[in-house]
């Protein structure tokens, strides 16, 4: 089967305004420019990256399409501000938009063999087994812990963490039994055990990224001790 090169699924003509945005960034780091634009770097910058990312989730979440058009926009641009602020770099640290877009294609073609090379069709299943497996083998990973966010919040962070530890068939916190039927009565349950918390002065967040924080140390051990001959 020959292999499909991204172009080729790439309706004509879409992206075009993609390529203004990275003007009008350009403009606003130029001389002549914006002066606060001009001061930025990725250390000045990553909160608004997260402040816009939350702001687009809650957007999806209410099912509003002007707001997740503005909020993903807002995402956008931290992306090609970032990249701006990285073009301008010392050499050894130094990248672009179109390095950033280059690897991005590479990575999802290399990634989707059943679409881009000669795999075979695959259901969902085959496919995020298959997307773990050329992962794995381009990262060289030695622990589920790796390349997982630690600054997400907590509990996002020890479901990932449980998800890939269960994945490659390492330890996992033992379950708590549910009482509850559903994800509605789960999300109340969490919430008397935060309010439970605050009455004793805890603090939630910080007492489950110990846990997690934890857990994270552990499979790191157990995954060294696997890999030991």
């Amino acid at each position: 089967m020959p292999e499909s090169r991204p172009e080729d699924v790439v309706p004509t003509g879409v992206g075009r305004r993609l390529l203004d945005v990275v003007e009008v960034m350009d403009r606003l780091r130029s001389p002549g420019g914006c002066p606060w634009d001009a001061e930025q770097t990725h250390s000045s910058l990553r909160g608004y990256l997260l402040e816009e990312a939350h702001e687009a989730y809650d957007a999806i979440v209410d099912d509003d399409p002007v707001a997740m058009r503005e909020e993903l926009g807002d995402v956008l641009l931290q992306v090609v501000f970032h990249a701006r602020v990285a073009a301008e770099a010392a050499p050894e640290r130094r990248f672009d938009i179109d390095d950033i877009a280059g690897d991005l294609v590479d990575k999802l073609v290399r990634r989707h063999p059943h679409v881009f090379g000669d795999a075979g069709p695959r259901d969902v299943a085959q496919v995020e087994a298959g997307w773990e497996e050329i992962k794995k083998a381009e990262k060289q990973r030695r622990s589920p812990t790796e390349g997982v966010s630690r600054s997400q919040p907590a509990a996002a962070w020890g479901q990932a963490l449980v998800r890939r530890a269960a994945r490659v068939g390492l330890p996992t916190p033992e379950p708590a039994e549910l009482t509850v039927d559903s994800p509605e009565e789960l999300g109340e349950r969490l919430l008397a055990v935060v309010a439970a918390a605050e009455q004793r002065g805890w603090d939630v967040e910080d007492a489950l990224r110990e846990a997690v924080r934890r857990y994270a140390g552990e499979l790191d051990a157990e995954a060294a001790h696997r890999a030991t001959p």
